[in-house]
């Protein structure tokens, strides 16, 4: 029975380094060239925050710079009712440049960061796989240095979110909004 257990735990374990390693990195990544303004344009996930928030999202601002010791400052700032939320985030670097990971005070959750594919200048293509104590989730990004893409770009982020098993009711363009847009350095 033990046994059994650890060859099922064993099993689960190898099913989530693989789901990792599947995942892939832009090549020849150049962090440098990813620092600056983003706008998040898209967003898909199936994590139940993101079912019940849903409806609320819009598109954010983040901005990315890099810290001393190499890793990632990401600061994003999003409408929340009247109000603008302004969240910080540090991605640590790894030993494969263009994957970070991150873990969350609030929530305990890790995050497995993949920068899949940028062109640093237009747009940037951000998977993250999450756990916690609960489970695990996707969650996919689509940065844009502009507040809108090219339909080609916005099919992209759509079929790769698919790819990584998401369905369309869990893939969200965010609508547009001027609030909390204000241009920050």
């Amino acid at each position: 029975m033990q046994a059994t257990l650890l060859g099922i735990l064993g099993l689960a374990l190898l099913g989530t380094l693989h789901a990792q390693d599947s995942i892939p990195v832009q090549a020849d990544f150049q962090q440098d060239k990813l620092t600056g303004r983003w706008y998040s344009i898209g967003l898909a996930s199936n994590s139940n925050w993101f079912k019940e928030k849903r409806h609320l999202m819009k598109m954010c601002t983040t901005i990315i710079s890099t810290t001393a010791e190499g890793n990632l400052e990401v600061t994003s700032t999003y409408p929340k009712g009247d109000q603008c939320v302004t969240r910080n985030s540090l991605y640590t670097k790894t030993e494969q440049p263009g994957r970070f990971s991150y873990t969350s005070p609030r929530w305990g959750s890790k995050h497995n960061i993949h920068v899949v594919e940028t062109n640093y200048e237009e747009y940037a293509l951000v998977a993250t796989q999450i756990s916690k104590s609960t489970g695990s989730s996707t969650m996919v990004l689509l940065y844009s240095r502009t507040k809108e893409l090219s339909p080609e770009r916005l099919e992209m982020f759509t079929q790769f979110s698919r790819e990584q098993g998401l369905t369309d009711d869990e893939i969200l363009i965010l609508p547009q909004t001027d609030k909390c847009m204000a241009d920050a350095a």
